[in-house]
């Protein structure tokens, strides 16, 4: 689909009615409703990819390794909090994958289970994981600046387009300063498709949530790696589906956030 493609199915302000009510009302779960069946699931499961292959781009491997995480998960969740004010650090690539892994990555196998993809480290409807990381940096020596997809399947970036691109991150955001005072901005995006064939409506409500438990992770990682993090909804949706060339339509950001050291 092509990146302008919203154009045609996008409603105006003045529609009278709020969407929102519209959609919480028609996405409750009914005792009359049926799923697909378990096999015609699965069948459209494997006919799909766990991650974007992006096969063409070059590739990078991620340490195999993580960063030590210098506080303890109690100490992350009570010290969690919106890092207001940031500056650009060194990161390394292993905190940049031991980020990433703890976000999203596999965790276990599907070994003697119904699921035909293994588990990662976050619930997931039906386990469809239907989300995508993609993330900017000029701030990690080992790789080249630019913007990355990471592959939850395979633990692996792949580079998308090289070069520091901050300016261009921060001009989709209401507070650009984010940007600029960032190590790396992460782009979560959602292929919608991947949860609606078996959830309907209700399936885009379990995407959000999803979004949020990586979020949640990510965070988490983040402050028990004494790095500051900043959770962004202030984002010109239209613009960033267009940086990250996705359609904005079937596959779309929902979600972003910014890490460096706070200040």
């Amino acid at each position: 689909m092509d990146n302008d493609a919203w154009i045609r199915i996008a409603l105006g302000h003045d529609t009278g009615d709020l969407l929102w009510e519209w959609f919480h009302e028609n996405s409750k779960t009914s005792r009359y409703d049926s799923l697909p069946r378990n096999d015609a699931v699965v069948a459209e499961m494997r006919s799909r990819t766990e991650s974007l292959d992006y096969g063409s781009y070059p590739l990078i491997e991620l340490p195999p390794t993580r960063a030590p995480l210098i506080r303890s998960l109690e100490e992350a969740i009570v010290e969690r909090e919106t890092a207001r004010r940031m500056e650009p650090c060194p990161v390394t690539l292993e905190q940049a994958a031991t980020l990433l892994y703890y976000a999203y990555g596999v965790t276990r196998d599907n070994e003697s289970t119904d699921f035909p993809r293994p588990f990662r480290t976050i619930p997931s409807g039906g386990a469809l994981y239907p989300l995508e990381v993609y993330l900017h940096t000029a701030h990690v020596p080992e790789i080249r600046p630019g913007l990355y997809h990471y592959s939850a399947a395979a633990h692996r970036l792949r580079l998308l387009r090289q070069g520091d691109l901050t300016d261009d991150v921060a001009s989709v955001l209401v507070q650009p300063e984010i940007a600029q005072h960032a190590s790396i901005m992460f782009f979560v995006t959602a292929l919608f498709d991947r949860t609606i064939f078996k959830y309907r409506d209700r399936g885009y409500r379990f995407i959000f949530l999803e979004a949020g438990h990586l979020a949640q992770n990510l965070n988490l990682t983040a402050v028990a790696m004494k790095l500051g993090i900043t959770n962004v909804g202030g984002y010109f949706d239209r613009e960033v589906d267009r940086f990250l060339q996705i359609d904005g339509v079937t596959h779309s950001t929902i979600y972003m956030a910014a890490i460096g050291r706070r200040l």
